[in-house]
């Protein structure tokens, strides 16, 4: 038996998927959480074989419970079932260390082959979705040809930005000063333009400065 926990703020989704599970032999619902805090505490007492995660939870985002769902138990395979479809979203995620990504207008039988294939250690995005993946990284590259380039040094300072790091976490990381941490960052919110960090930090997935 596939043990499934279900991590999800809308009960009619939840009820919906524990219809979908109750007529699988090959699966078995150990939990079902409405927020980030319920979660954790209920994993701590009962690890499941997949997570089934929504993006946009009480508390704490799916990205971030992912984060620790993946440093505390490597075991659990996350599934993030959303209606985010955006490339951001889905490449975020998959960095957070998800295994699986689908959209809840998907089919049952296109969720129940996510579960069993995350289950067995493979990455599973549907169809769709894995091609618009595919031709926004291809778009990147033709960006980053044509468009501004970053240095190696800007680079590195993106990627710990994208960390959370603070200006000066990053400036003591690299042995510089905060002031040129935040030089790099004008910088780069100038050659990409864009006007804040967060849209930064998204811009720099796309253009696939960021993995």
């Amino acid at each position: 038996m596939i043990k499934i926990a279900i991590a999800d703020d809308h009960p009619l989704v939840i009820n919906g998927l524990k219809l979908i599970l109750a007529n699988n032999k090959e699966m078995e619902l150990t939990g079902s959480y409405n927020n980030g805090a319920e979660l954790l505490a209920g994993i701590a007492k009962s690890i499941p074989d997949v997570l089934i995660l929504d993006i946009h939870m009480p508390g704490k985002t799916g990205d971030e419970l992912a984060e620790i769902i993946v440093r505390q138990y490597p075991q659990v395979k996350i599934l993030a079932l959303t209606n985010e479809d955006s490339v951001y979203h889905i490449k975020n995620m998959l960095r957070k260390g998800v295994h699986g990504y689908i959209l809840k207008t998907t089919s049952e039988g296109i969720l129940l082959d996510a579960i069993l294939k995350v289950y067995q250690g493979e990455q599973y995005l549907e169809t769709a979705l894995k091609e618009k993946v595919i031709q926004d990284t291809l778009q990147a590259k033709k960006q980053i040809s044509a468009g501004p380039v970053l240095s190696d040094r800007e680079k590195e300072v993106l990627r710990y930005i994208a960390l959370d790091m603070t200006s000066q976490q990053i400036a003591d990381k690299i042995s510089v000063s905060k002031r040129t941490i935040d030089y790099y960052r004008l910088s780069m919110l100038t050659k990409l333009g864009v006007k804040n960090v967060g849209a930064l930090v998204k811009k720099g997935i796309q253009l696939g400065y960021i993995d």
